[in-house]
């Protein structure tokens, strides 16, 4: 289990510049008109971690295994898109299907690069795509609701339950928010996310800056900067060309040189892999063994016996106990037997909140 997560954003803003680079493959064509992309492109990528690399290198196991992150690449969308204009909402679908969006916004100039706009203004253009993601998810609502109340004036509980939250969500769209500002009490949740709204789930916008721009930003980012800041969402700074200029070269020392020479630390990837857990709210768990060390994504607030049913269901099914050590603990001691030696390591049990960080053996019978 990772994370995976639509790109969207209008055509030409670098989506599909930014998806070749981060996935490391062609797969989705790059050029300077709108509406390149014609299917949705999925790459998957490995999460580095350079916890993983430390247990596999104590460990001395034969292979490392990363959790991996899904990105999917979405045409670009254009006002009216919920109306069929552009491509239209045949799209929107695989909107529906990632846990997160990521909206990339053009926050540089270019006389070469054209915008479908005429201008450059990414708060204009995060605003326009919004609005075409809140139509469509009106638009389904709409078409759910006379269903669902002639249902619940028949008297059937599961539509009477359903309808006030239905409701309620209409109208926050109807005023021009997203669903995801309805507040939902924790037994409506579940009822809240079977609707599959697409404005429903957190957003991470991505400014896409010229090189310059990469490691401070600019007066545009900033903007979206305030913007994310103000409605609760992530926000990252990348530079798709340098992205791609990384993704040409061949050893981690040739790119780690080449980030160096620009002032940045690492690459947009990492950077919004942290953001994506962050705005997730995920953690990842290690295994490690002479077979195997891989890390194990999860959210936040997971019990030991659903982290350990992400492994396998059987897992979860007959799970007993986890024996577990905090990463630092591991590192200190040199390894599994030296933790255990210096008694770090815990068996915890149903009730045990995995924390970011812990290796777990999972005991469970059957």
């Amino acid at each position: 289990m990772g994370f995976n997560c639509g790109i969207v954003g209008l055509p030409n803003v670098g989506k599909s510049t930014l998806f070749n680079a981060l996935t490391d493959t062609a797969a989705a064509e790059a050029a300077n008109y709108p509406f390149c992309t014609i299917e949705p492109n999925v790459g998957r990528v490995a999460v580095p971690d350079e916890r993983l690399q430390r247990i596999f290198t104590i460990t001395g196991s034969a292979e490392k295994i990363p959790t991996h992150l899904e990105f999917v690449d979405i045409a670009g969308l254009v006002r009216g898109a919920s109306k069929g204009e552009g491509l239209g909402n045949q799209f929107l679908g695989h909107i529906r299907s990632v846990a997160a969006i990521i909206h990339v916004l053009r926050c540089f100039e270019s006389s070469a690069i054209t915008h479908v706009e005429k201008t450059v203004d990414p708060i204009r253009d995060a605003e326009t795509v919004e609005t075409e993601l809140m139509l469509a998810d009106l638009e389904s609502l709409e078409r759910r609701i006379e269903p669902l109340e002639k249902r619940a004036t028949s008297g059937d509980k599961e539509a009477k339950t359903s309808l006030p939250i239905m409701c309620r969500t209409l109208e926050t769209l109807r005023d021009g928010r997203p669903a995801r500002t309805v507040e939902c009490a924790p037994e409506e949740l579940p009822v809240f996310q079977s609707l599959q709204l697409i404005t429903a789930k957190p957003v991470l916008y991505v400014c896409n800056v010229d090189e310059g721009s990469a490691a401070t930003g600019n007066a545009l980012s900033r903007r979206v900067a305030e913007m994310a800041e103000a409605s609760g969402q992530g926000c990252v700074l990348i530079s798709a060309a340098i992205e791609a200029e990384v993704a040409e070269l061949e050893t981690e020392a040739e790119k780690a040189e080449y980030l160096e020479s620009l002032g940045l630390e690492e690459t947009g990837l990492a950077r919004v892999i942290r953001a994506g857990y962050a705005l997730l709210d995920l953690a990842t768990y290690f295994t490690t063994g002479p077979k195997e060390s891989r890390a194990w994504t999860v959210s936040h607030g997971m019990a030991a016996p659903d982290a350990a049913g992400v492994i396998h269901t059987d897992f979860k099914k007959g799970f007993i106990r986890a024996e577990t050590i905090a990463y630092d603990d591991f590192v200190a001691n040199n390894g599994e037997q030296g933790a255990k030696d210096a008694g770090r390591m815990r068996l915890e049990g149903k009730d045990y909140i995995v924390q970011d960080g812990d290796i777990m053996l999972f005991r469970f019978n059957v």
